[in-house]
């Protein structure tokens, strides 16, 4: 195993440790990601071992920023002019309550390193490196984990914290992993209702953000018993589709396969990229209410509207981002908009695309209809373009509402500067105006004014 590339930063705080007898360890992802060839986050976490709270903040008071926030629980954060890292010293835990924070934690400088990752989920996050000597600890076989691909849990400490079961839903995408059978029969034991919805929501979100495969996670969360908890998400195992639109298969495999295209289609703007995730995750909501076998073909018709109500169920379990919501319900009704709009291409006016502006964004809308599509079993030939998305988004480019809604031409300091006097007979001529100007009868302002003009001399 090649050494772990070590800020000198990092290591001169590690010397000053030392001369009080503290033994620095870094931990946690950064070691994993090592091991596995990855690029490493700039975010580090080091153990500190054999070193009172007081003199372990005494040094890192000489280097930068500290922050105590966490000091209770034995963490200090320090932030210098190049970087952050958490500090912290080995804990011992015991559960008095429920959810996260029914925890007794207490220091413990004393704690040998095995003992101290011994409390920690997987046996791949319990690698750690001595930053000094400069040598790989795996006091439970890590290393051998990462080499066979699995994520194994290493004891009973797994159990005091159900958040451990999304976590192995996210990891096991994320690193494209098997869960060992053991801890899968460990996770269908664990009650997850006592878990905050934020909690659950920041797993969801590093799964949907964060794996190039999300496929792989949602897999592993029916596995886990994950599915119990999310309705909307287990109802959407077994439901049939027109074989001849979807070879792939039922309702839950279209889900998936749509997931890892909609991955492939993130942009790095994690606010869209997860409305966009979200959206691929609920699109289909809607089919186990509205599935039917109709004239020879299974069929579910209105499924974006009426996935709408269970894709607000769904996201308020997790979170309360009204915008969030609002986003995927909007996403999730509209989600076939491109297709139909493309069929009917001969015998739509344009204010019937301008009109879709003002409801969605037409970019994101496609992005989610471009996954859609190619979420199922097509042919080569198939795979080489999604037309009725290059054909919406020209269009909305044509039209000059790719990048924003249309906004009003006609406004009601106009009808003033043509005499016209406040009231509600405003607001009636700015509304058939901008009527007007959506379906294009409008070139520009002076069109609209002229013709406002003209309404107001009649």
């Amino acid at each position: 195993m090649p050494l772990l590339p070590t800020p000198p930063e990092l290591i001169k705080i590690a010397k000053a440790i030392a001369k009080y007898k503290g033994r620095s360890i870094l931990v946690g992802g950064a070691v994993r990601d090592h091991c596995m060839g990855r690029r490493i986050s700039k975010d580090l976490d080091v153990e500190i071992f054999g070193m009172s709270p007081e003199a372990l903040e005494s040094v890192l008071q000489q280097f930068g920023v500290l922050h105590t926030v966490g000091k209770s629980f034995g963490v200090l954060k320090l932030k210098t002019s190049n970087a952050e890292y958490d500090f912290s010293l080995p804990r011992s835990e015991s559960k008095t309550g429920k959810g996260h924070r029914g925890f007794l934690v207490t220091p413990d400088s004393t704690m040998s390193y095995q003992k101290a990752a011994s409390r920690r989920d997987f046996t791949i996050n319990s690698i750690g490196y001595d930053l000094l000597n400069q040598e790989f600890l795996d006091p439970f076989d890590g290393l051998g984990d990462l080499k066979r691909k699995v994520l194994r849990h290493i004891g009973p400490s797994f159990s005091e914290d159900p958040l451990r079961v999304l976590r192995a839903m996210q990891f096991s995408a994320r690193l494209e992993f098997e869960i060992a059978p053991e801890t899968v029969k460990l996770c269908r034991q664990l009650n997850l209702s006592e878990l905050s919805r934020e909690r659950i929501f920041e797993e969801f979100r590093k799964l949907l953000l964060k794996a190039k495969r999300p496929s792989i996670g949602l897999d592993a969360a029916e596995k886990l018993g994950i599915l119990a908890y999310f309705p909307e998400l287990k109802a959407l195992i077994g439901v049939p589709q027109d074989p001849e639109w979807h070879p792939e298969g039922d309702v839950w495999i279209h889900t998936l396969l749509v997931l890892d295209e909609a991955a492939g289609l993130r942009k790095g703007d994690d606010k869209k990229d997860l409305e966009l995730m979200f959206g691929a995750l609920c699109h289909d909501f809607g089919k186990p209410l509205t599935t039917i076998f109709l004239r020879g073909r299974w069929r579910s018709p209105a499924h974006d509207v009426e996935g709408v109500a269970p894709t607000e169920q769904f996201l308020r379990r997790l979170t309360d981002d009204r915008n969030l919501i609002e986003q995927v319900k909007t996403l999730v009704k509209e989600h076939l908009r491109p297709i139909q709009l493309f069929k009917d291409r001969e015998r739509i006016n344009s204010g019937t695309i301008r009109r879709l502006a003002l409801r969605v964004r037409i970019p994101e809308l496609v992005l989610l209809a471009r996954a859609d599509y190619f979420g199922r079993t097509l042919t080569q030939e198939e795979r080489k373009c999604f037309e009725a998305g290059d054909w919406l988004l020209d269009e909305a480019e044509r039209m000059d509402v790719y990048d924003e809604a249309p906004r009003p031409l006609l406004m009601g300091r106009h009808l003033l500067a043509l005499g016209m006097s406040p009231g509600p007979e405003i607001g009636i001529i700015l509304k058939q105006a901008f009527e007007r100007q959506l379906n294009g009868d409008f070139l520009g302002e002076d069109d609209a004014i002229s013709w406002a003009e003209s309404n107001l001399l009649n």
